[in-house]
């Protein structure tokens, strides 16, 4: 069960970049990062429109002289006082990650980024240099993999009990955008906007929540892949709304990946299956509290989030904050991120390596294969759908 006795003797001050209001992304941020009264939210630079961001800023409790009109000089203000942040998450547009991420860490700063971390491999190569120099945390938020029974899955593969794995089946096909949405919502436009999301629409912003997953879990790495994708909604060219992704693995292992906005009718059908040699594991998104195991054989089973004959022994699998039988949903699992991150933050002020060397979070390791990922499956479509190899 959770442990809500655990604490820092101060905090971590933290603050924003983006999120402003109205952004969901934004709240689920906020909200998770001071579930465990781990960090304490103290600054932000949550809006474009600099007075706006001062509203919605004090409105949520921030003092009036620590709602910055921009990032550099949310930064630069303070790193002058004794009491200034200690760490920073951006919640802002793709194509401005990079830059951000750069600067907080030339401040000083630990750093949680949405993702993708940037738009070009590159980019995210040298963030993760930089963060080694800085000795800094640089951390990318895949929201998804904070639930007990991802970590559940990830320890049964590891552990052997469904053998080799052969076949990986991901997808993440919602239908919120089978229709040209993006004329009223600006939520949506610069999404398919390429200037600022980068070589891909639907890959990237959903597509990458599996194929991380499917990474934790089998701890396997892509050799080559061949990537189909289309522009249902043809002003949505170059970008697609529609993709499906084939893939090689190191091992001889192979996998699907269906990523959609145009899936008419369908919520999020965020699935991953692993298919082995012995058995199988089925996760969906919208079932979080279940992962569907089933031996050749024998009849399906579905084990259920905080029972005993789980593998608890695992501090993803046992992070439960309410018993078996009662929902836990988004924002645990983002909460449970967000006190991974902590822990992190609180061993690299102490240079616990350690600690470190054992200790999962979603880090830039994961953020740099997601965006060879899309860059790698934008290669393979714009060429006809070739196969391509992954790095």
């Amino acid at each position: 069960m959770f442990n809500e006795e655990m604490h820092f003797e101060s905090p971590i001050r933290w603050g924003m970049v983006g999120g402003g209001r109205g952004s969901e992304i934004g709240y689920s941020h906020r909200a998770a990062a001071q579930r465990d009264r781990l960090f304490s939210f103290v600054a932000g630079a949550l809006d474009l429109n600099a007075e706006r961001g001062k509203e919605f800023g004090m409105n949520l409790g921030l003092a009036a002289d620590r709602c910055y009109p921009d990032y550099k000089t949310m930064f630069a203000e303070e790193a002058k006082r004794e009491d200034g942040i200690q760490a920073v998450s951006i919640a802002t547009p793709n194509s401005t990650h990079a830059e951000i991420a750069k600067a907080a860490l030339e401040a000083g700063l630990h750093v949680v980024c949405e993702k993708p971390v940037t738009v070009h491999v590159e980019e995210a190569l040298e963030l993760k240099t930089l963060a080694e120099k800085q000795n800094k945390m640089l951390a990318v938020m895949y929201g998804y993999c904070g639930f007990q029974m991802v970590h559940q899955a990830r320890e049964m593969v590891q552990r052997g009990d469904i053998g080799a794995v052969r076949v990986i089946q991901m997808s993440f096909a919602h239908g919120f955008h089978n229709t040209e949405v993006e004329k009223d919502n600006p939520g949506a436009k610069w999404r398919m906007n390429p200037e600022v999301s980068g070589p891909s629409f639907i890959i990237g912003d959903c597509g990458t929540h599996p194929f991380y997953m499917a990474g934790l879990i089998t701890g396997l790495k892509v050799k080559s892949l061949m990537c189909s994708r289309q522009s249902f909604i043809e002003s949505r060219a170059p970008l697609e709304d529609n993709a499906h992704v084939v893939f090689n693995f190191e091992g001889g292992a192979v996998g699907t990946l269906w990523a959609s906005a145009i899936n008419s009718g369908s919520m999020h059908q965020q699935k991953i299956r692993i298919v082995g040699e012995k058995a199988s594991l089925e996760w969906w998104d919208e079932y979080p509290n279940q992962l569907r195991y089933e031996v050749q054989g024998e009849p399906a089973r579905i084990l259920e989030r905080g029972m005993p004959y789980l593998h608890n022994d695992s501090p993803g699998v046992s992070a439960n904050r309410q018993g078996g039988g009662h929902a836990e949903g988004f924002f645990e699992s983002w909460a449970n991120i967000y006190h991974r991150y902590a822990l992190a933050i609180d061993a690299f002020e102490r240079g616990d390596t350690q600690f470190l060397e054992g200790h999962w979070y979603p880090n830039i390791d994961g953020g740099i294969d997601g965006v060879k990922m899309v860059n790698a499956c934008a290669r393979s479509a714009d060429q006809g759908a070739v196969w391509v190899d992954y790095d």
